[in-house]
C-alpha cells in the first residue's frame, strides 16, 4: 500500500510546519502534496514557500498564493508581500490550479477551494447541492480521464478538517497546518491505497492532528513586528477565525 500525506494552509507558520513534516517523517511517508496558502498570515511566508518547493512533490494555488503577488493598498498586506523574493512570487504565480490521479481505482482530485474558483468557500455545514458541486468538472480541473467526475474530493481553504460520505463519493477537507480554525493543533490528512491502480481496492483516508510549539509562533511573529499581531495570536491560541 502506498501513503501520501496531504497538507495545506501553511500560512507562514514554520513552528507548525516543521511538526507537521516531522510527523510525516516517522510514518515512513515519502510523498506530500501541498493544497496551498504558503504564505500570509504568519511571519515566515518566505521560509514556508522554500520548505515547501523542497518537500511537497506536487503544489497547487491557493487564494493568498494568488492575490499576494497582486499590487495591495492593504498595509499588512503590503507587509506580507516584502517578505518574499521575485523568484519567490514567480513560483506562486506558477502554482497549478488542481492535481489529479488514480489511486485504488478512484479518481482523486485535490484543489484549494472549489473547482471553480480559488476565492469560492465552502463548509462541511454548507446546502448539500453545494458540497456536491465539489465534484464538477470545469475549465480549471485537470480531467485527466474525460467526463468522469472524481471519486474523491481533497481541499484546504477553509482551515476546518472533516470527512463527509456523499452519495457514494467521498468529501474531505485537509485542514490547516499553520492557521487550524477547529482545534489549536495542526492539521492534514494521510491517503492510503494503490497509487496509480485502476482497479478497486482498498482505501482510506486519515486525519491527523500535530501539537506544535505555539508560543514559539507567537514570538516569531513578536519578533519581525508582523502588523495584526493580536488577532493572530488569538487564532492560533483558539482556533477562532478573524478574518481572510
Amino acid at each position: 500500500m502506498d501513503k501520501i500525506a496531504v497538507i495545506s494552509d501553511i500560512h507562514g507558520n514554520i513552528p507548525a510546519l516543521e511538526s507537521v513534516l516531522q510527523d510525516i517523517r516517522t510514518r515512513g511517508i515519502k510523498r506530500i502534496i501541498c493544497l496551498g496558502d504558503l504564505v500570509g498570515k504568519g511571519p515566515q511566508s518566505s521560509q514556508a514557500v522554500d520548505m515547501i518547493k523542497q518537500y511537497c512533490e506536487i503544489t497547487v494555488k491557493g487564494n493568498w498564493d494568488d492575490f499576494i503577488t497582486w499590487p495591495n493598498e492593504s498595509e499588512t498586506i503590503k507587509w506580507h508581500q516584502s517578505q518574499l523574493t521575485s523568484q519567490q512570487n514567480h513560483y506562486l504565480e506558477s502554482l497549478p490550479f488542481s492535481y489529479e490521479f488514480i489511486m485504488s481505482g478512484r479518481l482523486i482530485r485535490m484543489f484549494h477551494a472549489s473547482p471553480r474558483s480559488l476565492y469560492d468557500r465552502i463548509h462541511p455545514w454548507d446546502p448539500l447541492e453545494c458540497r456536491l458541486s465539489l465534484f464538477e468538472n470545469t475549465q480549471h480541473t485537470q480531467n485527466i480521464v474525460g467526463i468522469r467526475e472524481p471519486d474523491v474530493i481533497c481541499y484546504g481553504d477553509i482551515h476546518n478538517a472533516y470527512i463527509q460520505n456523499l452519495e457514494g463519493r467521498t468529501l474531505c477537507n485537509v485542514g490547516s497546518v499553520g492557521n487550524p480554525l477547529e482545534i489549536p493543533q495542526a492539521s492534514y490528512a494521510i491517503l492510503e491505497g494503490k497509487y496509480g491502480e485502476e482497479e478497486v481496492g482498498t482505501f482510506s483516508i486519515q486525519l491527523i492532528r500535530v501539537p506544535y510549539n505555539i508560543e514559539l509562533a507567537i514570538n516569531l511573529a513578536k519578533e519581525v513586528g508582523m502588523p495584526e499581531l493580536e488577532p493572530y495570536i488569538k487564532e492560533l491560541t483558539t482556533a477562532k477565525y478573524r478574518g481572510l
